[in-house]
């Protein structure tokens, strides 16, 4: 197929390898355009404006679509379907027409539960036990498209979210390249309007810890910040980020340091098991605790 392809971080860069690997010829690339980073404030091109380049694919970074010139460029691609994985700009209706076959977006979550900005987050976060990835065939409204395929997945007890991150940007390449394979197949099914739920972008006013609840939500909000932003609680002064925890047995007064790293809760513990001081790579708990002193009692 003529594919055009639109994304922008990391977790997109799989998905694009993935279609010129099955073939697909790959007629644009789609990418938010480079912004300052890194000390030096340089612009720095998106993840997959660098690969594209690598592969000798075309890149374009309009900073919208919904001006007459944009969307005449997009049709002059004359694609059979456009695939979308965290893009980052709102396709307005005239894109959504243009390829023969559609725009087709690859969703971390299981439709309609975490709609939006941040499912894997907060899929972590509320204690899922299982998530996925929908294959949709994209509407003006936000992630409310027919699904074409979707495949879940079992969220394991102490998974973060960099770690579901990579499992399921490997599965959304995987099933990509299943749904164009068969496309002509797939019947789309309308979502139900039981079950929505919206994964509103994560604010980093969301990261402190709060102790005083049960063990098994501490341990998910850790989990579900890790790596960014980083959940935190203060310590002699340091603001340390906690990467991840699991729930285990314990009892005492919530924030009452227990043993080793191992914090007491409104109900339970957590047991705190990689770190993160400031200015310092993440580390394992224990060697946190060979240069740091913790109080009895966290805040």
């Amino acid at each position: 197929m003529r594919v055009v392809f639109m994304g922008t971080p990391d977790f997109s860069v799989p998905v694009l390898d993935a279609l010129v690997g099955a073939g697909h010829e790959v007629v644009a690339v789609y990418s938010q355009p480079p912004r300052p980073a890194g000390r030096g404030k340089k612009d720095r091109l998106s993840p997959v404006h660098a690969r594209a380049e690598a592969l000798g694919l075309t890149v374009h970074t309009p900073t919208s679509l919904r001006n007459d010139a944009a969307q005449e460029a997009f049709e002059s691609h004359n694609a059979d379907v456009a695939v979308v994985v965290a893009y980052g700009l709102l396709l307005p209706q005239a894109i959504l027409d243009a390829p023969g076959n559609g725009c087709l977006n690859i969703h971390a979550s299981l439709l309609p539960r975490w709609r939006g900005a941040a499912p894997i987050h907060r899929a972590i976060m509320a204690g899922d036990a299982e998530t996925g990835i929908c294959i949709m065939q994209m509407e003006a409204g936000l992630d409310t498209g027919p699904v074409l395929l979707r495949e879940a997945t079992p969220i394991a007890t102490g998974e973060t979210t960099g770690q579901l991150h990579d499992r399921l940007s490997e599965m959304g390449a995987r099933l990509i390249v299943t749904t164009l394979a068969n496309l002509p197949d797939l019947t789309p099914e309308p979502q139900p309007d039981e079950g929505v739920s919206y994964a509103a972008k994560i604010d980093k006013a969301e990261a402190r810890i709060v102790w005083d609840r049960p063990a098994t939500d501490v341990a998910n909000h850790i989990c579900g910040l890790s790596p960014f932003p980083g959940a935190w609680c203060e310590i002699a002064g340091e603001r340390i980020k906690l990467l991840s925890a699991i729930a285990v047995d314990g009892n005492g007064v919530p924030g009452q340091v227990l043993r080793g790293f191992t914090i007491a809760c409104a109900t339970g513990a957590v047991e705190v098991t990689t770190a993160q001081r400031p200015g310092k790579k993440p580390m394992p708990a224990l060697d946190v605790l060979n240069g740091l002193t913790l109080p009895p009692q966290l805040t």
